[in-house]
């Protein structure tokens, strides 16, 4: 599969994203979605401007994005936008949100881009290469023990009570005081680029985890559901990923016994 111009594209949509962003960086105010999520006017921007180049260039590909829904298309493309994941970090003027950009093709992610804005890092990874960062190759790193992983999640709070008791069942085996709360898709360019070992969460959405899948596994590691399987649009929304997909069955086994 030859991606040389959807990479292109995706570089346009995430330039596009990061000038509406950028102005609104420190200064912009929060509404409340009907799930009582945050978001911003600069969210809405980000995910106009991508639409518009999308529907201009390629519009027979299916469009989904986190603010404004899905707009069919004939081509059996899709094209995955969540133009801020990480809107909390993101109004409290911590640089650790990130523009996810993906293309799905038969369900399955083949390229992802994950752009932040401020810092002007951006990951791409796309089946078949190695994901680089600003340009140049990352790799994930190798974990000889579970005991060993440093582990990464957004935050407690998005867990319910039952899933909440495995994640705890998989942090008891990990090296639990270096655990990471916080980072929403930044912990998964963490664990691409060596800094991370375990990124683990629950009820997400294919916006905010299907960039990430090519990025993750271009860079050497894997991403999951908690039962092990590949990530694909069905999923349910509880997501692993692994720097180093030797501790895949440590991490569900300890996932399974956590509760």
């Amino acid at each position: 599969m030859k991606l040389d111009n959807d990479i292109a594209l995706a570089m346009r949509l995430a330039d596009a994203a990061a000038a509406a962003i950028r102005p609104h960086f420190r200064t912009v105010a929060a509404e409340r979605k009907g799930d009582a999520t945050p978001v911003t006017l600069a969210d809405r921007a980000a995910e106009e401007a991508m639409r518009r180049i999308l529907t201009a260039e390629v519009p027979r590909d299916t469009i989904i994005g986190e603010e404004f829904g899905s707009t069919a298309g004939s081509s059996g493309r899709s094209w995955v936008l969540d133009p801020i994941d990480g809107t909390a970090g993101f109004l409290a003027g911590r640089p650790i949100f990130g523009t996810l950009i993906a293309l799905v093709v038969e369900g399955f992610p083949v390229l992802g881009v994950l752009d932040q804005p401020i810092t002007g890092e951006r990951w791409v990874g796309a089946m078949g290469m190695q994901t680089t960062l600003n340009g140049k190759p990352v790799q994930t790193r190798i974990c000889r023990e579970l005991s060993d992983a440093t582990l990464a999640t957004t935050g407690p709070h998005y867990f319910d009570d039952h899933d909440g008791g495995h994640f705890m069942g998989l942090a008891a085996k990990t090296d639990h005081k270096r655990m990471v709360m916080g980072g929403d898709c930044y912990n998964y360019a963490m664990l691409a680029t060596g800094q991370l070992d375990v990124v683990c969460e629950a009820n997400l959405k294919l916006h905010d985890w299907a960039a990430l899948v090519p990025i993750v596994e271009g860079a050497g590691g894997t991403m999951a559901d908690w039962n092990g399987d590949p990530l694909h649009a069905g999923s349910d929304g509880h997501v692993i990923a692994l720097g180093d997909p030797a501790r895949l069955e440590d991490v569900v086994e300890a996932l399974a016994c956590g509760h």
